[in-house]
Order: C-alpha cells, then sequence, then structure tokens
C-alpha cells in the first residue's frame, strides 16, 4: 500500500484529496497547523496537528516511507496578499525551499511531489484560455509566490531529479458529491459567498462590473474540487512526467451567471449589489487543460450546476 502525506489536509482542497486517496487504496497522512475538522476525523490514516517546516514532519515522512506528498499547506488569496506579502513569501517561499532542501539533503530516497500552484501565476494574460507555454507574469504577491516555488521545483528537479507536478487550479469550488466535506464558513470564494447569503439572506457584493466582458463582471474558469482531488489521484498513480499543468474546465463562467445559476439551484433570490473592482484581479481568466489530459485521461466531471448544487447540499446539510 503506497503512502502519500498531504500538507494542508485541514483545509478545503487537502481534505478532499485525502478523501479521494482514501477511497483508491492509499494509506494517507495528513498534516496541517490548523485543528482537523470534526467530520474529517477518523478519514485519515493518521493526522498530525503540526506546521509542515517543523520537526513533527521530518517524523511523518521518515516512518511513513512516503511515495508522495501533496503539498496544499499555504497561505492563499489574492486581496490579502497585496495587503501583507510578507506572509505569502515566508510562508509559501521560504518554507517550501527548505521543505525541499530536508528531502534533498536528510532523506535516502525523494517522494514525488505535487504541488498546489494557481492560475494567480499568469496574471493578466495575453489571451485565453490559458496555456502552460504562455507567459507567467503574476500581479499578485500569491501568484509571484506559486510561481517562484514552481521555479524552484523545476531546478530541483534538473539537479536532484526531484520529480513534480504543479498543479495550476483555476477556481476549486462545489463539495463532496456525497456531502463528506466542503468549505469552511465564511470561505471567501464567490460560490460559498453567494450560497452563504442566499441560506443566511445577508446582502451579496459582486465587485467589479466594468470589466471588459459580456456582463461587465469577471469571468473565471471553475472546477470542481473531487475533479482536482482525481487529477492529483492521477498524478500520483501514473508516470506523469514532471511539469506545470493547467486544471480548469477551459470555459469561463461570470461573477452574474454564478449569481444566476444559484438562484436557479436554490429556488431562491439573492439580495445583489455591486462594488468596485478589486485590486489584482485581471477581467477574465479560463484554463487549457489539455496537457494533462493527454498524459493522464483526465477531465472534468462536473459541470458549474453540479458544483453549485453538491455546495449548497454541504451547507445545508
Amino acid at each position: 500500500m503506497s503512502t502519500i502525506i498531504v500538507t494542508g489536509a485541514a483545509g478545503y482542497i487537502g481534505g478532499q484529496i485525502g478523501l479521494k486517496l482514501k477511497l483508491q487504496g492509499y494509506q494517507v497522512i495528513g498534516i496541517d497547523d490548523q485543528i482537523l475538522p470534526d467530520h474529517l476525523i477518523g478519514k485519515f490514516d493518521w493526522f498530525e496537528q503540526a506546521d509542515f517546516d517543523s520537526d513533527a514532519f521530518d517524523h511523518l515522512v521518515i516512518e511513513g516511507y512516503a511515495d508522495a506528498i501533496v503539498h496544499c499547506a499555504g497561505t492563499s488569496l489574492v486581496g490579502p496578499s497585496m495587503d501583507n506579502p510578507q506572509l505569502y513569501y515566508n510562508n509559501n517561499v521560504l518554507k517550501t525551499v527548505r521543505l525541499l532542501d530536508k528531502i534533498k539533503d536528510k532523506f535516502t530516497w525523494h517522494p514525488k511531489i505535487i504541488f498546489s500552484s494557481s492560475a494567480a501565476t499568469y496574471g493578466n494574460p495575453i489571451m485565453v484560455p490559458c496555456q502552460e507555454i504562455d507567459p507567467a507574469e503574476p500581479i499578485s504577491p500569491y501568484g509571484q509566490s506559486k510561481l517562484f516555488i514552481e521555479w524552484a521545483l523545476e531546478s530541483y528537479y534538473r539537479a536532484y531529479g526531484q520529480e513534480y507536478v504543479a498543479f495550476r487550479f483555476f477556481n476549486a469550488c462545489g463539495a463532496d458529491p456525497t456531502a463528506q466535506h466542503g468549505q469552511a464558513p465564511g470561505a471567501t470564494h464567490i460560490i460559498a459567498r453567494v450560497l452563504e447569503s442566499i441560506r443566511d439572506n445577508t446582502d451579496f457584493i459582486i465587485y467589479g462590473q466594468e470589466y471588459s466582458t459580456t456582463d461587465g463582471t469577471c469571468v473565471r474558469d471553475y472546477i470542481h474540487v473531487d475533479d482536482l482531488a482525481e487529477a492529483h489521484a492521477r498524478a500520483i498513480g501514473q508516470a506523469i512526467p514532471s511539469g506545470v499543468y493547467n486544471l480548469g474546465n477551459k470555459t469561463g463562467s461570470s461573477n452574474l451567471e454564478i449569481v444566476r445559476m444559484a438562484e436557479m439551484v436554490t429556488g431562491q433570490r439573492v439580495n445583489l449589489s455591486f462594488g468596485g473592482n478589486r485590486a489584482g484581479d485581471p477581467g477574465m481568466l479560463t484554463a487549457d487543460a489539455g496537457k494533462f489530459a493527454q498524459v493522464s485521461g483526465w477531465g472534468p466531471k462536473y459541470n458549474l450546476e453540479d458544483m453549485i448544487r453538491h455546495a449548497w447540499a454541504w451547507y445545508t446539510r
């Protein structure tokens, strides 16, 4: 039985990946500096509440003889990174480089690393849908931190043979299809926010209505969190060449389309208003995931309606 370590296992994406890997027969060890949510207790073979940049992580790797490390831990969100870039460079970049150094210098084996990167590495893309060969010019410290880690992974692969797969996520959303796991209360992603506003009968704000899009609101490529988890399972179980891969649906949905779909799924109206554009937000960002599909056979299973229905089931469970 292969052993996989998931950093950030108490989080939204890390938790779903852990569930998927367990379902496929892996031994899963989770580590996170946050407490494991109640609904995930007992879902891992072992969980350690600790920072991945700690002696506790070293112990897990040594004892577990990990075949792969799924590295989801880190600080996310574009907006806050504009105000506090130090946190992102320290927590994302410096700690991950120290992780790579530990693997290189302390361990006689090099577990494959599956890294959670981001579409934010593209910044304002020159064209959409984005392809991995397009320029990566992030416009936020968050995107910059993810791109630097990609560079480090590629350097360590070429110099030391450290195999890796870096996935550029495009707006993970939805919830576990069986309602075992989903986003924590107060999540900042738009589908989470709009569904909580419907459930709690509170106002919902769309930021920006003057972008160069069909309805003036931002367009993003949304991908179901369980489709993301399946991609990680394939990156572990198949001989995927080291490199960077997009994960998305290739088609985009605007913020206003998200609101209308949420109203259709729930049968309730949204108390909608508009705010100004946010710094660091490009108008349109969609992905071409053909590169990973070609080497793995992976493809998105769920559409936007599925994502919102699964998320609504989670929020109203």
